[in-house]
């Protein structure tokens, strides 16, 4: 598992929601937040299925 590049992933969005919620975009940020653990969370799974 490839735990790296999740990492890296998550941690992109996190400051893309942080620059969302600077600039009190919230809708943006709510919506970065949920696409990050979504994609993750398929990358993971998909991952696993590969194993």
């Amino acid at each position: 598992m490839d735990y790296q590049a999740l990492y890296y992933k998550l941690f992109n969005a996190c400051t893309d929601v942080l620059e969302a919620l600077e600039a009190q975009n919230y809708g943006q940020a709510k919506a970065l937040l949920i696409a990050a653990q979504q994609e993750t969370e398929e990358l993971y799974i998909n991952t696993e299925k590969d194993a």
